[in-house]
């Protein structure tokens, strides 16, 4: 099983930017597909964007398109999710995964490997 370690998270008002990093044991590299999630109170987890093997991006959520960013850098086995002009409804729990595939997937199921979460609040 691997582990990951997120940092990153914290406080920021509306219109503000963070980055959130993800370093893992090994499997955060360009052989799997790497994705974050997030989970606002009392809603499921939901696919944000994905990374797969190809460096192709998938983005699950339309808002994310032009103000999210993931990045990986598998020498440091390290992903990022750079979140700019942050509103109150991007509030939540983020999630790093990895899934032991080339391809990406919406589905949480499809998923392999978990980072703990850390959380992210909008709010002025």
């Amino acid at each position: 099983q691997a582990q990951f370690v997120e940092s990153g998270g914290g406080l920021v008002r509306p219109g503000g930017s963070l980055r959130l990093s993800c370093a893992g044991s090994g499997f955060i590299s360009d052989e799997y597909a790497t994705a974050w999630f997030r989970q606002a109170p009392g809603k499921e987890r939901e696919g944000v964007l994905c990374i797969n093997s190809r460096d192709v991006k998938w983005y699950y959520l339309d808002s994310a398109r032009i103000r999210f960013t993931i990045s990986r850098d598998s020498a440091k086995n390290t992903m990022y999710l750079d979140l700019n002009s942050l509103i109150p409804e991007d509030t939540g729990v983020y999630y790093c995964a990895v899934r032991r595939a080339e391809y990406c997937s919406r589905e949480v199921s499809d998923f392999d490997d978990w980072g703990q979460g850390i959380q992210v609040t909008v709010s002025s």
